[in-house]
């Protein structure tokens, strides 16, 4: 296809519509497909309509082809669309929210996952996903935490280029689709936590934590780069000229397609930087963003502003140009349908291997927090309660495109699988209902107390409902409700053989149960297979590996991280210091934590040389060795601290880690190498480089390991 000629035969009108996305229920009303945002009356035509780029959120290979036949067929020049939709951690087949899926610490799996959601997506006609999301998020809060990895700019960037390449392969192969990270930039430093709202960064925070993970998947080949709905520094980012053109494109050199979020350009107006749409779309095309999500700035004022010398031609062809550069990449030009297939569809969506995949990755993401002797249970167990709000339902999470709850397995169908000769029984006890009182459901309290109190052990399934994390779910209070803090104080009083098993979609406060619970797991929304792998865990057919990508604060602590600047007066110097009167200054568990049905042991880190030059590298060493009775995988973390610099450094800042398979009573050597890269920031004078002098080194399986190395830098 020659492209430039085709770009050269295309009307400004023409240019314009292929820069617009919009909803098949927009183009026609046999459109199905999901609406995340304001829907407005647009006031464009059929004219218009009839030529758009790309549609935003329809699904499955039999609408899919259709929508592409009924767009063929008006299309001027048989320009194809391209269909993109929310694919955040599955298409039919869910694997755990992506912040459980970082707490499987394993790219090799983001990896095969989004290859797997890749490979049904296409199936069902889709060309685009809007994934992965790299937001750093340092705030529980914010509804969003569930779509992140995590809080850790190392673990973020190393889950973020996995996900580019399961997602897309080494050249968007048949069975493959085009990634699109987001959101750029810095979505997740939100004010208070609250979606959409402001981000204030000075330029060296937002590029040491929040720019790397998006820098990596651009390096990576990332098809598309979404912009954020919010402000940064007083610019939304959509219209925002030195993040997109001159961070994004020039620096980095990224040369795909700049997209923005939904209905982004016109909310310009709410922010106070346009006044109308043409102020909106002149701006947009100033900070080359390419297409126009759900407005119509463009298509309606576009071709005013070029007669009007506000932009050019040349803007506008080099916006296409990608649009067209990426479906010709797709292989749109020779096959409009590009695998859709109701065919394909049938035999890979929830095949048996997809599933398998599934249930692997809820099982490396559940984090074991504690374990007073109650796990593993017995596969010979007699009667098992399984209670909570939890407990008889798919929790499949937010997001999940066109999978369903109907679909899952529930803890309570899990342990029925495994536990097959006991008698396993259901009680509610509650609801998900932050604001539910114990008195409202003290009927239900009761006779979960009661069932407990019979059983020989109890599954206790609480925390958050599917739809209280994901965009626009902001919480100002993260405890567990007050209604299920009971339900886990009179369940365990009764029955000390008690699990408490988590769900939830971002970091929860847990101090109301951390002390009652003899047993407690972190299970997130696991996705389609999360009952069997939760039975899998809690009977010991498989082991806990999962650690926290973030940290787990008390209440009224959010914003909470592990590497923050140090201060003064750090905690614990005396009255006039770092904390809080209220309530701890640590937190309830820290980032990198978790357990294991076996225990390590980790010796005290050495270095290959106390002194490191700067074309030269350091190798740290420790030996890890399974003291326990069962084979056990631990991840071992490597930290770092720059002690003088130009500029105060963080605490501690993850530089690496590595996941180590043991037999009981084995012993490995783990090996770090440590080179400038590592030890690079941005200085007081803006250069990005190493600063001669002490750094830290710190080696454990939690970050707030306290033993240190040190070495020079020389």
């Amino acid at each position: 296809m020659d492209l430039q000629k085709l770009l050269n035969e295309m009307t400004v009108d023409e240019k314009l519509a292929q820069m617009t996305q919009l909803v098949p229920q927009i183009i026609t009303d046999k459109g199905e497909g999901a609406v995340t945002g304001p829907m407005r009356n647009f006031g464009i035509t059929r004219k218009v309509t009839s030529k758009i780029g790309t549609l935003l959120g329809g699904t499955g290979a039999e609408q899919l082809k259709f929508l592409q036949d009924f767009h063929m067929d008006e299309d001027p020049h048989k320009i194809p669309l391209l269909f993109m939709a929310d694919i955040i951690h599955g298409y039919r087949t869910l694997y755990p929210v992506p912040l459980g899926l970082g707490a499987s610490f394993d790219t090799e799996l983001a990896e095969q996952c989004c290859a797997m959601a890749a490979k049904e997506a296409v199936a069902g006609g889709l060309h685009v996903t809007f994934a992965p999301m790299v937001d750093l998020v340092r705030d529980a809060r914010w509804g969003r935490c569930m779509e992140t990895t995590g809080e850790d700019p190392y673990l973020n960037s190393k889950m973020s280029a996995a996900m580019v390449r399961g997602f897309q392969g080494e050249n968007l192969e048949k069975d493959k689709i085009a990634a699109c990270v987001k959101h750029f930039a810095a979505y997740g430093a939100c004010d208070g936590g609250r979606d959409y709202d402001a981000v204030e960064l000075g330029d060296r925070t937002l590029r040491e934590f929040y720019m790397p993970a998006y820098k990596v998947a651009v390096d990576e080949g990332v098809e598309l780069v979404m912009t954020s709905f919010n402000t940064l520094n007083g610019v939304p980012s959509s219209a925002n000229k030195y993040l997109v053109d001159d961070i994004l494109r020039k620096e980095w050199g990224f040369d795909g397609i700049v997209i923005s979020d939904f209905n982004a350009f016109y909310e310009m107006i709410s922010h106070g930087i346009a006044a109308n749409e043409k102020e909106c779309a002149k701006k947009a095309l100033d900070a080359t963003s390419d297409i126009e999500m759900m407005s119509t700035c463009y298509v309606k004022f576009g071709k005013q502003l070029l007669e009007e010398g506000e932009i050019t031609e040349k803007q506008l062809d080099d916006a296409v140009m990608r649009i067209l550069k990426l479906k010709e990449k797709l292989g749109l030009f020779d096959d409009p349908y590009r695998g859709a297939s109701v065919e394909e569809e049938k035999r890979l969506h929830l095949c048996k291997e997809h599933r398998d995949l599934a249930r692997v990755a809820a099982e490396k993401s559940a984090v074991l927090l504690k374990n007073d002797g109650v796990l593993p249970l017995d596969e010979n167990v007699k009667k098992i309660a399984v209670i909570g709000p939890a407990a008889d339902h798919g929790m499949i999470g937010g997001w999940f495109c066109c999978g369903t709850v109907a679909e899952a397995v529930s803890a309570l169908d899990g342990i029925k699988n495994v536990a097959k000769n006991a008698d396993v029984k259901l009680a509610f006890g509650s609801t998900f209902d932050p604001n539910e009182k114990p008195e409202a459901v003290a009927d239900r309290i009761a006779e979960a107390k009661k069932l407990a109190a019979e059983c020989d052990a109890v599954v206790l399934c609480i925390g958050e409902e599917m739809d209280m994390s994901g965009e626009s779910h902001t919480r100002a209070r993260i405890s567990i409700s007050d209604a299920q803090a009971e339900l886990v104080k009179e369940v365990c009083s009764v029955n000390k053989n008690t699990v408490t098993v988590i769900y939830c979609g971002r970091p929860l406060a847990l101090e109301k149960i951390n002390d009652i619970s003899p047993a407690t797991v972190i299970f997130w929304h696991p996705g389609t297979e999360g009952g069997n792998a939760l039975a899998n865990l809690l009977f010991g057919r498989v082991n806990f590996q999962g650690k926290l990508p973030m940290t787990f604060p008390y209440e009224g602590q959010s914003p909470y991280f592990y590497n923050h600047l140090p201060t003064g007066r750090p905690n614990g110097n005396g009255g006039y210091c770092l904390r809080y009167l209220d309530t701890p200054y640590e937190p309830v568990y820290p980032f990198g934590y978790g357990m294991s049905y076996t225990t390590f042991e980790i010796s005290s880190p050495t270095l290959s040389s106390n002194e490191m030059t700067e074309d030269g590298e350091i190798t740290v060493f420790v030996n890890v060795k399974n003291t326990g009775n069962v084979h056990g995988i631990e991840t071992v973390q490597l930290y770092i601290n720059d002690v003088t610099a130009s500029v105060s450094r963080p605490v501690k800042e993850m530089k690496g880690y590595q996941k180590v398979a043991l037999a009981p009573g084995e012993e490995k050597t783990v090996a770090f190498k440590i080179t400038l890269d590592a030890l690079k920031f941005h200085t007081f004078s803006g250069e990005y480089k190493a600063e001669k002098g002490k750094f830290k080194v710190f080696v454990s399986n939690r970050s707030d390991v306290k033993e240190f190395v040190e070495f020079k830098l020389v």
